[in-house]
């Protein structure tokens, strides 16, 4: 079975001006291109699991219902008394 933090190399194709311009912004961050892309793909994995999470707890809570405090249904009359 695979560690956990076990790493896997990824292959993509930039065109040469876009890969200049990211050893600038990686060289920029102490970083290499490798370790730019990777931590930008780590906060798009995060953000997308934070908004499934919150998600599903929203969806939970319409479910569940919220008590307004209301009586429920009136009468025409009763809403019409003076």
């Amino acid at each position: 079975m695979p560690k956990a933090n076990a790493k896997q190399n990824v292959t993509i194709s930039l065109d040469r001006e876009t890969i200049q311009k990211a050893k600038i912004v990686a060289a920029r961050r102490s970083t290499s291109i490798s370790g730019l892309l990777a931590r930008q793909i780590e906060i798009l994995v995060g953000e997308e699991e934070a908004y499934e999470r919150a998600k599903r707890q929203a969806l939970a809570l319409l479910d569940q219902g919220f008590d307004l405090g209301g009586k429920g249904p009136v009468s025409r009359d009763e809403l019409h008394e003076r």
